[in-house]
């Protein structure tokens, strides 16, 4: 994990920050409960973590200086998430660095009288709403099976009536539908309707029954009903789009759905394609033993345990494990996943294209961070998406 743990698309890192310290506890005192309390912090929804330093802001020159890191020092446009008058800014291009400060041009207006904490998080969700990209949009209400859950229904240029392909876009966790907004002019230049949904315990739909997450096996029915929806709306086809943990909804959704036959593709943005490899890999960047990792994991497996944790009847990573699945996969995939992701190893995501070559196309992108592609290389982005929509015959020409 680097300096800045930006809006979180995953929080293992956050999480598993507890897995060590709560082992080494349990060792010598209540094992059962301090283990119990470690595995139900893994699928605690996780708050966006403020630990980019803010060091200044510089309102006659609309510039501001934040702490340096892998993140902060990219290319492109992305977002700070702060707690003073303004508690979210937008920012631009790098004027300048050195070794532990960046300096951007501030692309929100910052006046003499407002003012920024001192602690932000980096984020590259950009946008908020569509309202910020000018495009028409509806409020719907997806009615899955823990309540109705809020989601942004947005018509391709030629508009929804005539729209057959609906796009079900699933953000990652530790944010909400607003990471998604990115995906909006390409798929509605391809003449595809999103519904920019949420899910179970995101903060926005309604909570879970036991207020935690599965890591995509208890979201994965919020998704099917997305799917319905679109499909009582004149979708004839869907394709389904991920980013991080929502790339794991998404898989998870793409092998039990009843609709399988209407699913015709999956868009992979920084997927967690297997669990396993990203908690291990959260957990050693932190410092704490892999042993202690697997433990919890083998835990959250255990339904006394699970239990125990108010977690459910247990997490099975097996089944989370879509490189392991790959034979049950039959639909067009693309994966856009960064090589120095830093926060959800390209491995998986490899080891499924290679695994399925006949399905799964990976373009390589070497520097881009974690769910930050778009803010890295918006026209790359945007092409991979463009050039696949039309090879699996799914883009319709526009005027």
């Amino acid at each position: 994990m680097n300096l800045s743990r930006r809006a979180g698309s995953v929080g293992a890192g956050l999480v598993l920050a507890g897995v060590g310290i709560g082992l080494v506890l349990g060792a010598v005192g209540a094992v059962g409960s301090r283990l119990a309390r470690v595995a139900r912090s893994v699928v605690t929804p996780s708050p966006r973590a403020a630990d980019l330093e803010i060091l200044g802001i510089d309102t006659a020159a609309q510039t501001i200086r934040i702490s340096r890191s892998p993140d902060t020092e990219l290319p492109g446009r992305y977002g700070i998430f702060s707690n003073g008058t303004i508690n979210y800014l937008k920012i631009g291009v790098v004027l300048r660095s050195d070794d532990e400060t960046v300096t951007r041009k501030l692309l929100t207006h910052v006046g003499h009288d407002e003012t920024i904490g001192q602690w932000g998080a980096f984020s590259g969700w950009y946008f908020e709403t569509p309202d910020e990209i000018h495009v028409p949009y509806d409020d719907v209400e997806i009615p899955t099976p823990v309540g109705p859950a809020p989601a942004w229904l947005v018509p391709s240029v030629q508009g929804a009536a005539h729209d057959e392909t609906w796009a079900v876009v699933v953000h990652g966790r530790g944010t909400n539908r607003s990471e998604t907004v990115r995906a909006l002019p390409v798929l509605r230049e391809a003449g595809i309707t999103s519904l920019l949904v949420s899910y179970r315990s995101d903060g926005v739909a309604p909570d879970s029954p036991t207020g935690l997450q599965g890591l995509g096996t208890t979201e994965w029915p919020d998704i099917e009903a997305a799917i319905e929806f679109a499909l009582e709306h004149g979708a004839r086809r869907v394709v389904l789009m991920g980013w991080s943990m929502g790339g794991a909804i998404v898989l998870q959704t793409l092998v039990n759905t009843d609709h399988r036959d209407r699913i015709a593709g999956v868009i992979l943005d920084s997927p967690v394609v297997e669990w396993r490899t990203v908690l291990e890999f959260q957990a050693k960047a932190i410092g704490v033993p892999s042993i202690a990792a697997r433990a919890t994991m083998g835990m959250l497996e255990t339904p006394w345990v699970s239990r125990a944790a108010r977690a459910g009847e247990g997490i099975r990573f097996d089944d989370l494990d879509m490189v392991a699945r790959a034979s049950e996969l039959r639909e067009p995939i693309l994966i856009l996943h960064s090589d120095d992701d830093g926060y959800v190893p390209v491995d998986a995501s490899r080891a499924l294209a290679e695994e399925r070559d006949d399905l799964v196309t990976m373009p390589r992108f070497a520097v881009a961070r974690h769910t930050k592609l778009w803010n890295y290389d918006e026209a790359r982005w945007n092409t991979a998406i463009r050039d696949w929509l039309a090879a699996q015959g799914l883009a319709q020409e526009t005027d």
